[in-house]
């Protein structure tokens, strides 16, 4: 299914300036018309055998993030196995790594954020096992040597502009002396709207086996190529990582890293691949191009649409793939399409979950798997929420900002 007309999903940095109250109704109003999709049809059908699942609520990880003391919310979760092994009902990945971007940071009374709560561009948290228990995960951010919140990864080679990182997906890499990878974003603001700013550069951060729990003081930052603009559309490849090699655990293993990104106003997903071993040398880098894996980013070619700048690839049971990803980037859908490989063919949108946070105002967006973190049988799937106005929205709700989870478990 190929959607036609645009939308942008929602990633806030900076605060936006909306002092007229019938503005901001207006623009919430023409938001929520986009995202029904009213009158889009698909351009083309897939004839892809049918895959029966069941989807679910998923309370136990969301209560996780209903917090009232230091982090209580923020948007990105990725997860990255510290063991190197992301597969469904791995019961041996003991720890895992949350990465997260803008957070808040404080205490919360009656549902409120306290005076004195601030906002740092990225933290993280550190889960033990899959079971989504309240003792099973804890949650951190870097201090300053009075103990105020800091950002772990700041841009270190900014050319003398003013920038912050919002953080991709990541993986350790066994072929490289356990590494761990995590993708890095610039983001720069260009104004005092809601849509102005830029991401001018993607950054690759290396962190040592060593150092690969926070603080990360360990950390290098790599300049990449993945900022591309194909065609006169623009984006960062980084946005999911599918590790499908056998030391990873594929199922299926081709030997490859694939790493996606979403460009354009149609969303359209596109992918380049590595072996692991070469993951620094961009030079032997490909990407795809509709047909084959060529050395020139300038012609990835999307391999479909209506993707989000988060989203996820992961191994099926029946050797297929499943791209899990927010309708659009953000909207009141969490969606699937099956792929016969890393890279398709993918058939049509299954919108899998209408998220019920929509009907309570909220904004729902950056859909993905978190295959390392799912019991057997199920995969873990994440979307965040926020609001058009969350700086000051915020302020009277504490919890509109942070991850919502959901089950989708097969042959049922």
């Amino acid at each position: 299914m190929i959607y036609d007309f645009e939308i942008y999903d929602l990633r806030l940095g900076f605060q936006p300036k909306l002092n007229d109250t019938d503005m901001r109704l207006n623009i919430l109003a023409l938001i929520c018309v986009l995202l029904t999709a009213c009158g889009v049809k698909p351009t083309s059908i897939s004839n892809q055998k049918e895959l029966k699942y069941t989807v679910e609520a998923a309370p136990e990880w969301t209560n996780l993030f209903y917090r009232n003391s230091g982090w209580f919310g923020a948007d990105g979760v990725f997860s990255i196995p510290l063991t190197g092994v992301d597969k469904v009902g791995n019961i041996g990945n003991r720890e895992t790594l949350l990465l997260f971007s803008d957070t808040y940071i404080g205490e919360v009374k009656d549902g409120k954020p306290l005076p004195g709560n601030v906002m740092v561009n990225n933290t993280c948290a550190l889960v033990q096992g899959n079971s989504g228990s309240p003792d099973s995960i804890q949650f951190f951010y870097k201090k300053d040597k009075n103990g105020a919140p800091q950002t772990f990864f700041v841009p270190q080679n900014t050319d003398g502009k003013k920038q912050h990182f919002w953080l991709g997906d990541g993986f350790v890499n066994q072929e490289r002396d356990n590494t761990l990878y995590i993708f890095a974003y610039h983001i720069e603001v260009t104004g005092e709207g809601v849509f102005d700013f830029i991401e001018p550069d993607v950054s690759l951060i290396a962190v040592p086996a060593s150092d690969s729990r926070p603080p990360f003081a360990k950390q290098r930052q790599i300049k990449t190529p993945l900022h591309v603009t194909v065609k006169g559309e623009t984006g960062n490849l980084g946005a999911g990582i599918l590790v499908n090699t056998k030391k990873a655990g594929a199922p299926h293993p081709d030997g490859y890293v694939y790493v996606y990104g979403c460009i354009g106003k149609d969303k359209n997903l596109v992918a380049a691949r590595v072996k692991p071993k070469d993951f620094e040398d961009f030079a032997k880098w490909r990407y795809w191009d509709g047909k084959s894996w060529i050395p020139d980013i300038q012609r990835l070619a999307p391999i479909t649409n209506a993707a989000s700048n988060e989203l996820s690839v992961t191994p099926l049971p029946d050797g297929r793939y499943a791209l899990i990803f927010q309708v659009l980037g953000l909207s009141d859908k969490v969606g699937m399409r099956i792929g016969d490989s890393p890279v398709g063919p993918f058939g049509d949108i299954q919108e899998i979950w209408r998220t019920p946070e929509a009907d309570e105002g909220l904004f729902c967006y950056n859909a993905k798997a978190h295959p390392n973190l799912s019991k057997p049988g199920e995969l873990l799937i994440s979307y965040n929420t926020i609001t058009l106005d969350f700086w000051n929205d915020i302020q009277k709700d504490a919890h509109i900002y942070r991850p919502r989870f959901i089950k989708l478990k097969w042959g049922n």
